[in-house]
C-alpha cells in the first residue's frame, strides 16, 4: 500500500511540474526557436509561462552563484514590508510614505497593477500613484510646494499624511467615441476613462486650494525586462528620435533626465530619458526602482540621508501641537530633524547593491506560438496598420554594459520606441504624452496578475481597448484596426498576446 501511494505522489509531483513548465522550453530537445522567441535576447530569456514568469531571474543570473545570492537578497527587499520600528529588520519606513513595499504597487512584478474602484493603499491590488498638478499651465507642473512628485497618503504616528485617502474619489466615467462606440462591421464595444476628485477637507495644507488643481492617477508599471532597455545606447535612442523627426509622422518626444530638483545629479544633461511614462527617468540608476525604494518608503541609505518630503510638510508638522507633545520637542527641534541631510542610514549600501542586481536581473518571458496561423496573420496585420511606427520591435543592446555585460550585444525585442507621443485621449490627466508601452510579456498579465487592466491610468480593460484609445499620432493605425472583420481584430490581439 505505501509503494503505491508513493508512486502515485511520484505521478502527481511530475503531472504538477509538468503543467508549470513551457511547451516552448528550448532545452527540450526537441526543435529549435527562431530569435524572434527570445523576447529579452538568448541571455535575457526565460521560457516560463505561469503565474511566476514576471519573476525569475536572467539565465546568466540564475548560472552565476554570487549574482544569483545577490538576487535573492534583493527580491526579499522588493517583498518584504518595511516598518517604523526602530532595530529591526526592514526598519525605517516613514514618517510619512506611499507603499511599505514595492511587491505592494507592483503585485507578481506585473505589467501593470489592477484597475480598482478606490484609491486604498492598502489595498494589494491598487498599485495607483496620485499625481497633483495645475491644469491651467500647458506644462501642468506638479504641486511640488506641497506634494512630492508622487504624492504621500499615509504616516507614521504621530506625523500626517499630506492627503486622507478617505478624501479621494476615483469615478469611472463611460465614454462613447465619435463612432458611437462602434466597428466598422456593427460589433459595439465600450469604453471608460476615471476622473479623481480631492476635497478639500483631506489636504493637510491650509493655504492650499484644491479647486486651482487637479488630480489623476498613473498605475505603476512592468519592471521585468528594465535592465535590457537599460542597456540600450543614448547613441541607438537618440537615432529613433532623429529618424522620427525626419520621417514628418509618429514623431515622438525623446525623454529629460530629470530628478526632482530638475536635474539628475548622476547624469546631468548627458543622458535621454526613457523610464516612466513621462521618461523623465534615463538609467536604472536613477531610475524607478532606485528612487521608488527610497521614495515610496522614505528608508534612508547612504546614498539617500534625508527624507522624501517637501519644506512645506515640514513647516506645518512642526508647528503641530500634537507631534511636539508626542515627540517631546520644539518647533525647531522638528524642522530641523525633518528636513536634515545628514540621517543616519537605515538600509546598507549593500542591500541596496543586491536590490539592483535583482532590478537589473529580472528576465523576460519568451514569446509564445509564434508559429501559429493565427499569430502569423495577425503579425502582418500589425506591421500593415503601421503599430511599429511606435511600437519598434526590436533594438540591440550595447557591447559595453558594465553593470551586468552579459546582457551586452543582445538583440531585444520589446516593442517601444521608448519615446512619448500624444495619443489625444479623453481625460488622461496628467500623462497628455505618454511613453510608447513595452508589449513584451503583456499577454502573461492574465496569468500572472489576475487581469488585463492596460494604459496609464487602466482605462482599457483589456488589449482591444487599449487599441481603441489610440488616436492622435496613432489615430490612422486605430482606424484600420477599426475597419477590419472580426477574425482579423482577434488575430492582431493574439499575436499582441503572444510576443
Amino acid at each position: 500500500m505505501r509503494m503505491i501511494k508513493q508512486i502515485i505522489l511520484i505521478a502527481v509531483c511530475l503531472t504538477i511540474i509538468s503543467a508549470c513548465s513551457d511547451n516552448n522550453n528550448p532545452n527540450d530537445g526537441k526543435r529549435e526557436y527562431s530569435e524572434e522567441y527570445y523576447a529579452g535576447g538568448k541571455n535575457g530569456t526565460v521560457f516560463i509561462s505561469s503565474s511566476f514568469a514576471y519573476k525569475q531571474p536572467m539565465p546568466v543570473i540564475d548560472e552565476d552563484p554570487v549574482l544569483y545570492k545577490q538576487f535573492m537578497r534583493g527580491e526579499r527587499l522588493a517583498d518584504k514590508s518595511f516598518v517604523a520600528s526602530e532595530d529591526m529588520a526592514f526598519s525605517g519606513l516613514g514618517p510619512v510614505y506611499i507603499r511599505k513595499s514595492c511587491i505592494a504597487c507592483h503585485p507578481s512584478y506585473g505589467g501593470h497593477s489592477q484597475r480598482v474602484d478606490k484609491y486604498d493603499s492598502n489595498d494589494s491590488r491598487c498599485g495607483y500613484l496620485l499625481m497633483v498638478y495645475n491644469p491651467n499651465d500647458p506644462a501642468l507642473p506638479l504641486a511640488s510646494k506641497y506634494f512630492t512628485g508622487m504624492t504621500q497618503t499615509r504616516a507614521v504616528s504621530p506625523f500626517k499624511a499630506p492627503i486622507d485617502e478617505s478624501g479621494i474619489t476615483i469615478e469611472w466615467i463611460n465614454h462613447v467615441d465619435e463612432y458611437g462606440n462602434q466597428y466598422e462591421d456593427g460589433t459595439t464595444y465600450s469604453l471608460i476613462y476615471p476622473k479623481v476628485s480631492i476635497e478639500q477637507s483631506a489636504i493637510l495644507f491650509p493655504d492650499f486650494d484644491m479647486s486651482q488643481h487637479a488630480a489623476s492617477i498613473e498605475a505603476t508599471i512592468g519592471i521585468y525586462g528594465t535592465g535590457l532597455l537599460d542597456a540600450i545606447s543614448d547613441e541607438d535612442l537618440r537615432a529613433q528620435w532623429q529618424e522620427e523627426q525626419t520621417r514628418g509622422y509618429c514623431s515622438g518626444v525623446i525623454g529629460t533626465d530629470i530628478d526632482e530638483t530638475g536635474l539628475n545629479p548622476y547624469y546631468p544633461g548627458k543622458h535621454p530619458g526613457r523610464f516612466t511614462y513621462l521618461c523623465t527617468r534615463a538609467t536604472l540608476d536613477n531610475g524607478p526602482g532606485a528612487n521608488a525604494l527610497w521614495n515610496i518608503t522614505n528608508v534612508t541609505r547612504p546614498d539617500r540621508r534625508y527624507h522624501y518630503i517637501t519644506e512645506e510638510y515640514a513647516k506645518v508638522m512642526s508647528k503641530d501641537a500634537d507631534v511636539q507633545q508626542a515627540l517631546g520637542k520644539t518647533e525647531t527641534e522638528i524642522f530641523d530633524s525633518l528636513m536634515s541631510r545628514s540621517l543616519q542610514p537605515e538600509m546598507t549600501m549593500e542591500d541596496f547593491d543586491a536590490f539592483m542586481v535583482w532590478h537589473r536581473g529580472l528576465a523576460v518571458p519568451a514569446a509564445r506560438n509564434l508559429d501559429d496561423a493565427t499569430v502569423q496573420r495577425g503579425k502582418k496585420l500589425f506591421y500593415e496598420t503601421g503599430c511599429t511606427a511606435c511600437h519598434r520591435p526590436s533594438w540591440t543592446t550595447r557591447s559595453n554594459y558594465l553593470p551586468l555585460p552579459a546582457i551586452s550585444n543582445q538583440k531585444i525585442y520589446p516593442y517601444t520606441d521608448l519615446l512619448r507621443h500624444n495619443l489625444e485621449m479623453k481625460e488622461p490627466g496628467r500623462v497628455q504624452v505618454c511613453r510608447t508601452t513595452p508589449l513584451w510579456g503583456r499577454g502573461l498579465m492574465k496569468i500572472v496578475s489576475g487581469h488585463t487592466d492596460r494604459l496609464h491610468d487602466l482605462r482599457a480593460r483589456n488589449t482591444e481597448e487599449a487599441i481603441l484609445w489610440h488616436g492622435g499620432e496613432a489615430k490612422e493605425s486605430k482606424e484600420k484596426f477599426r475597419k477590419m472583420s472580426k477574425e482579423d481584430r482577434d488575430a492582431l490581439v493574439k499575436f499582441l498576446d503572444a510576443i
